[in-house]
């Protein structure tokens, strides 16, 4: 049975995080009407202003919360919150382009909430998926390269058996778990370090599962893990 896992190592730097999960079974993510999920990135650009009043973009809060996060463990110089990254793009007025629905549609909702969103298949999981601090020797390797990085030591990773899935939270990914247009069954994520946010942050999740089952089918299954609720199966 595969699982996921927060291990006490995450919850020592991040003790009131909320790490919420949607578990997607039996979808069909083929791209089927492209313009439909370029108006939902492009109605989510547009939302997503109201949370760039200040002028200043690093002096926005949902920018501040989490340089703050990131401050706490060991990055690669310029690693930034995959929030950070979207919101960037939104300020300077670069389009967000689209990719494939799973993506397509958690990056509309992390605009829409302004929170991290990631998505792997679990079909390429090897064994459990674990949030902690990398041991530094987990393989990974990134979209675009042919080349292992290895996070560093102390950094904060999701990985399985295999090695690394995401670096820094979710500021990348690996090739060998990412979204494809063949993927079946999705482990989506969307992470809160930001108590003050807990009601935007559930129905992030809401808003997630429903816009995923009501486009691509299957079923999706909420849950939300905390320093007291610290793994879920996601079979």
């Amino acid at each position: 049975m595969k699982k996921f896992v927060i291990e006490n190592d995450f919850w020592s730097l991040f003790p009131n995080a909320r790490i919420g999960i949607v578990v997607c079974h039996g979808i069909d993510n083929s791209i089927k009407d492209e313009e439909q999920y370029k108006d939902m990135i492009y109605n989510s650009e547009k939302e997503a202003l109201k949370y760039l009043k200040n002028e200043e973009f690093s002096s926005n809060e949902v920018i501040k919360i989490w340089r703050e996060g990131f401050r706490k463990f060991k990055t690669k110089k310029g690693a930034r919150s995959s929030i950070e990254a979207l919101l960037k793009r939104v300020h300077k007025g670069n389009p967000i382009g689209t990719i494939n629905p799973l993506v397509d549609i958690y990056n509309s909702i992390s605009l829409r909430y302004a929170m991290p969103c990631g998505g792997e298949d679990i079909d390429t999981f090897v064994g459990s998926i674990r949030l902690t601090k990398a041991v530094g020797n987990e393989s990974f390797i990134t979209l675009g390269t042919d080349k292992n990085e290895p996070p560093y030591e102390g950094e904060i990773v999701y990985k399985d058996d295999e090695g690394a899935i995401c670096r820094c939270f979710n500021w990348r990914e690996s090739v060998r778990t990412m979204l494809t247009e063949n993927t079946k069954n999705a482990f989506l994520c969307i992470e809160l370090i930001d108590e003050g946010r807990l009601k935007e942050f559930e129905n992030a999740l809401k808003d997630l599962a429903e816009t995923v089952q009501g486009n691509l089918g299957g079923t999706c299954k909420i849950s939300v893990l905390d320093i007291s609720n610290k793994e879920v199966s996601i079979n």
